[in-house]
């Protein structure tokens, strides 16, 4: 069996609500945040996921409390090793701000080319999507990834060999699922930034 990885993203704060950028900052789930992760393990919990999440599947998390979090809620947080590789991308000087904030300070931001000042840079973050990327793919096991937006976006790129800045075309909602597998022995995106369980 080819590995597959499964990726959450944590579930609403009051920062994504409002279009902060949150990376290292602990921002806690909202109420809705933890409904939706509450429904995101139903739906993990149902007979056509159970195969995806069998005895030997892998999980882990990010530290942040907002993954952790979404992790436990969804049923799957005492199989879940917490994995520092998975933070968000660190905005540095753009903690907190809006999109519309920054572009402010630097018309034409776009952080998926110009990385964060003070933070982290494109290649720093291809770095460890990469690490986490060679991990998914590294015995013959699934995966499952409790993370952050940007950060998943990026590890999205990586697994299908593009730069990092193809994770600017592809967005994800909180508390979405995807997977990322095979087609005809290349890497593939098999679902992404599916929230039929919030419908």
């Amino acid at each position: 069996m080819a590995p597959r990885i499964l990726l959450v993203r944590h579930g609403q704060t009051d920062w994504s609500r409002t279009g902060r950028h949150t990376g290292r900052t602990d921002i806690p789930l909202t109420e809705e945040g933890r409904r939706t992760a509450r429904l995101l393990g139903d739906r993990l919990h149902r007979a056509s996921w159970r195969a995806l999440l069998g005895a030997d599947v892998e999980v882990r998390t990010s530290p942040l409390s907002r993954a952790r979090e979404t992790c436990d809620l969804a049923g799957l947080g005492e199989r879940a090793k917490e994995w520092d590789t998975l933070v968000e991308w660190d905005y540095g000087a753009y903690e907190g701000l809006t999109p519309e904030e920054i572009r402010q300070r630097r018309p034409g931001w776009l952080i998926w080319r110009d990385g964060a000042p003070e933070g982290e840079g494109v290649a720093d973050v291809a770095a460890r999507a990469d690490d986490t990327v060679e991990w998914a793919r590294s015995a013959d096991r699934d995966v499952v990834v409790f993370a952050h937006g940007h950060f998943l976006r990026a590890l999205c790129a990586r697994w299908l060999g593009h730069d990092l800045a193809f994770g600017a075309t592809v967005r994800l909602s909180p508390a979405s699922l995807s997977i990322l597998g095979w087609a005809y022995g290349a890497p593939a995106v098999e679902r992404w930034n599916d929230t039929g369980h919030l419908d």
